[in-house]
């Protein structure tokens, strides 16, 4: 079986091919491919950023999921912004609180575990040294790279009227930011080079000292006096007692093929209630897209999304029902609500309307000895920090932790914030099927497993199920892409459901997979994202 990598990045998926065609595993090329994606989409991913990753190597009897979270700080109290909110997201997935505190600036930072996340499987799971994982992204940081379409669309959004901050003002925030994404006071765009020498030093200095360098080292101390000294609560205590949580995957069963997905805070236990939701009914018979079908999903996804709002959280700190999420019975109940004709209503203190969060990106990679490795990382909503001479944005996680007291997602020092993530494996006769994963905030859980539909209940081969056309229902609205026929959304709304079309052709998170099947693979880059997929012989 040939190897093959689906990256949301062409230089990216590049660094990961030229590693496993240099020999070595699906876990070297991700992390290599993961640091690259760093240096050539800023706002998605990079060192000051976190995520959750599933490894599988059938011949070391090995499948893990490791998730690397980014952590609040030791010093936040469950009460302290309690005064200065004024609404949550409409997705339950951002708290917009008074100036903007949680989500630009030095108090918006969590603790970040990219590094640690992906140093500690290379070193369990990989076969070269972090030096030579981080040598591709020093060499781009180096060299420069250009600003691609869907980062400028990024980095351009216009989020004022939803209450959020827009990303041109994160990219101007600190001097590095300025120097590094402006040209003659206005952002660059698509084409333009950047280079970032300070990043590439930044890594050297990593390659050279390892992690700890950057978690109780040197690093770390200039890390944390640039905080401390902008206002920031983090403190080298929070660098140094950071680690990540290794556990088996969930799991779950969809129409006899076994689901692997991530565990919590992330998106996993979700995407598999939501498929065992679908399992009661028989999607096959359905065109695709169709009112039925449409409705079929959005309810389904509503039901998945009230339990998830109301049970999902760090398993540290929040007892996490998973068996509520991963049973059939409750499925089937929800299944039977759905046939009834029962409608589920979403409840959330809303004031203000959000864009799906767009600062995630996503590799997968399968190699020729069918290991397998999917990884969903980010800065979360970045910070728009980036602490002088080292190059890289710190994330804003911050801005989606609770900010009233006990709540499934309140503040608590060394707490988690959930997430949609949810890197994916699919085995069919026990035998790896799907490798799959996607970016794009609360729409992560539905496309993915509107891909594993697509691919299972509807037969398409890997490419079409990831460039289909996607809906979203995470709220009281189902949202379309633009590929969606009008006369089906016209019925949605004849039936009393309130629909909202974006403008994008490829909307929704932004899909990437693998297919093995007969000892070939094939695969899928969504569009949306400017991504890639490489295969190696």
């Amino acid at each position: 079986m040939d190897a093959m990598i689906s990256a949301a990045q062409p230089e990216a998926a590049e660094a990961g091919a030229v590693v496993l065609e240099r020999g070595g595993n699906a876990i070297d090329a991700a992390v290599a491919c993961a640091f690259v994606q760093g240096v050539v989409d800023p706002l998605m991913a990079g060192l000051g950023g976190f995520g959750t990753m599933q490894i599988y190597m059938p011949k070391r009897d090995i499948h893990v999921a490791i998730d690397f979270s980014a952590r609040a700080p030791l010093a936040v109290t469950p009460t302290m912004w309690l005064s200065k909110l004024r609404g949550l997201a409409p997705d339950g997935f951002a708290f917009l609180l008074e100036n903007d505190l949680n989500e630009i600036g030095y108090q918006s930072i969590g603790t970040p575990g990219t590094l640690k996340g992906m140093s500690e499987a290379l070193d369990a799971y990989g076969s070269i040294s972090l030096a030579d994982a981080l040598a591709p992204a020093i060499e781009v940081a180096q060299r420069g790279y250009m600003v691609r379409p869907y980062a400028y669309y990024h980095w351009t959004l216009d989020q004022k009227d939803e209450g959020r901050v827009d990303s041109i003002h994160k990219l101007r925030f600190s001097e590095t930011g300025r120097r590094l994404f402006f040209r003659d006071g206005e952002v660059k765009r698509p084409g333009d080079s950047i280079v970032n020498p300070e990043l590439a030093t930044t890594m050297e200095r990593i390659a050279r000292g390892g992690p700890e360098l950057f978690y109780e080292g040197e690093l770390a101390e200039e890390m944390i006096d640039d905080i401390r000294a902008q206002g920031g609560i983090l403190t080298l205590d929070d660098f140094k007692t950071f680690d990540t949580t290794k556990s088996e995957p969930v799991w779950g069963d969809y129409r006899g093929q076994r689901i692997a997905s991530s565990t919590p805070p992330a998106g996993g236990c979700g995407l598999i209630q939501l498929l065992h939701i679908l399992e009661n009914f028989d999607l096959r018979s359905l065109r695709h897209n169709s009112v039925e079908h449409i409705t079929l999903l959005a309810e389904a996804m509503r039901w998945t999304t009230i339990d998830r709002d109301q049970y999902l959280g760090d398993p540290a700190f929040v007892d996490v029902p998973i068996e509520r999420f991963l049973s059939k019975s409750r499925a089937a109940e929800i299944a039977e609500n759905i046939r009834s004709g029962e409608r589920a209503v979403i409840e959330r203190g809303v004031t203000r309307e959000l864009k799906e969060s767009q600062d995630t990106t996503q590799v997968n990679v399968v190699d020729k000895e069918g290991n397998a490795v999917s990884i969903t990382h980010t800065i979360g909503n970045p910070s728009g920090v980036i602490s002088p001479g080292l190059g890289f944005m710190y994330n804003g996680c911050m801005v989606r932790f609770d900010p009233r007291p006990g709540k499934a997602g309140s503040l608590a020092p060394r707490k988690t914030r959930t997430n949609s993530q949810s890197p994916t494996m699919v085995f069919k006769d026990d035998r790896l099927h799907l490798v799959l994963g996607a970016p794009g905030g609360i729409h992560i859980m539905p496309t993915v497993a509107q891909g594993i539909m697509n691919v299972i209940d509807f037969d398409m081969p890997i490419l079409d199920a990831v460039i289909a056309p996607r809906i979203s229902a995470t709220s009281n609205v189902i949202e379309v892409s633009n590929r969606i026929q009008h006369r089906v959304t016209a019925a949605l709304e004849r039936n009393g459901y309130r629909t909202k079309r974006t403008y994008l052709n490829y909307a929704f998170a932004a899909l990437h997979a693998i297919q093995c099947s007969d000892g070939r693979v094939t695969g899928g880059a969504d569009p949306q994202r400017d991504g890639m997929v490489l295969r190696v012989e």
